[in-house]
């Protein structure tokens, strides 16, 4: 049977999800976990990338499974055997050929940035002491909204046949000192919401205008568009799939 797995996770000690081969990617972490349980080799695939540092309040894995298992005694078993920065938090059994990687309807991200110093955030939000406008920030993250070529905010080598992104929901918002800004796509490319929102603090600063920010879209040139902010700051908040891929 082929199960979907919800997890979360710290990324400050991982060189992100993927397993790779000089470096603790958190899918070799999990991976290594189930063939301890289940005595064989398991391998996972994952609803996508993240990038090192970077943290996942929910993603998605499937993986086969031929061995009956009660789910909330594997959860409890599983995260047993897990570090204490990685969970699994539900078990869900889905068709045949689910996959949590391609069955994804969307994904949304969450920047979060504080505007004082605070020890308690160190490595869960990007410290940024420049004031910045949010109503301007907004107007410029509007643009952002439908289907585009992203290109100018993609990382220069990947392996994308294109670079199209529908973005449904791009917004920012402010809770006392802390600025969070909250994307949802069907998909996204590499690097690109770190770049995206290097970019919008430097519409944010007066650095570059909402025009500027326009044509930087346009243009499909990553050297025209902001840096990319420090990972630590990003989360992975949510993975969506049609109901039709789940077993009741």
């Amino acid at each position: 049977m082929r199960y979907f797995f919800e997890i979360t996770y710290n990324g400050s000690g991982y060189a992100g999800w993927q397993s790779q081969a000089n470096a603790t990617g958190v899918q070799t972490v999990v991976e290594d976990a189930l063939s301890k349980l289940f005595r064989t080799a398991v391998k996972i695939v994952g609803s996508g990338r993240t990038d090192t540092g970077v943290h996942c309040a929910q993603q998605f894995f499937h993986t086969d499974i031929e061995r009956p298992f009660q789910p909330d005694d594997l959860i409890h078993r599983l995260n047993s055997f897990l570090p204490r920065d990685i969970a699994i938090r539900s078990i869900q059994k889905v068709k045949p050929k689910a996959s949590a990687r391609y069955d994804a309807i969307a994904r949304s991200y969450e920047y979060h940035i504080t505007t004082i110093k605070d020890p308690l955030l160190i490595g869960l939000a990007l410290h940024y002491f420049k004031p910045v406008n949010i109503q301007t920030m907004n107007r410029a993250a509007a643009l952002l909204r439908g289907e585009h070529d992203f290109e100018c905010f993609s990382k220069v080598k990947t392996d994308v046949n294109h670079f199209l992104c529908n973005i449904k929901k791009a917004t920012w918002k402010k809770e006392g000192s802390r600025l969070v800004f909250t994307i949802t796509a069907n998909r996204f490319l590499r690097g690109m919401v770190r770049a995206i929102v290097g970019t919008l603090l430097d519409v944010g600063t007066g650095k570059i205008s909402v025009q500027d920010f326009q044509q930087i879209i346009s243009s499909k040139d990553r050297k025209k568009a902001g840096a990319n902010v420090d990972p630590h700051g990003l989360y992975l908040v949510q993975v969506k799939y049609p109901k039709s891929v789940f077993i009741d």
